[in-house]
């Protein structure tokens, strides 16, 4: 039986998933209050596009076999070395390692309350 999730589960659930794939550097922020986009954003990033690639199937296909959640849309492609899975509630930014310390999210974000995904 599949569940629906939503929310920071569903944040949760992108997160380590993205983990299984070898994502590095992987953050969660709570963005209610400060987005009008979406609740919740998993930043993580890849070292190639064949990493980024895996880690955007990784993360969809667990997100559908285990909770019938798709993403609603997607930006990018791993040749653009930043791809951005949309969740609605949801936000998951798959990004190169110079791309993200570039575009510099972290700073960017840095009022939101990061959230712990990964159980101990």
């Amino acid at each position: 039986m599949v569940m629906a999730i939503e929310g920071i589960e569903l944040a949760k659930a992108c997160a380590k998933a993205a983990d299984e794939m070898k994502a590095e550097q992987i953050r969660v922020w709570d963005l209610r209050g400060l987005s009008n986009l979406t609740d919740y954003m998993v930043v993580c990033s890849g070292s190639s596009q064949p990493h980024l690639r895996a880690v955007l199937r990784e993360v969809q296909s667990k997100l559908d076999q285990e909770y019938g959640s798709k993403a609603a849309n997607s930006e990018g492609k791993a040749d653009t070395r930043w791809v951005v899975l949309d969740f609605i509630d949801v936000m998951v930014h798959v990004m190169d390692t110079e791309l993200r310390e570039y575009y510099g999210l972290e700073e960017l974000w840095k009022d939101a309350k990061e959230i712990e995904w990964a159980t101990a």
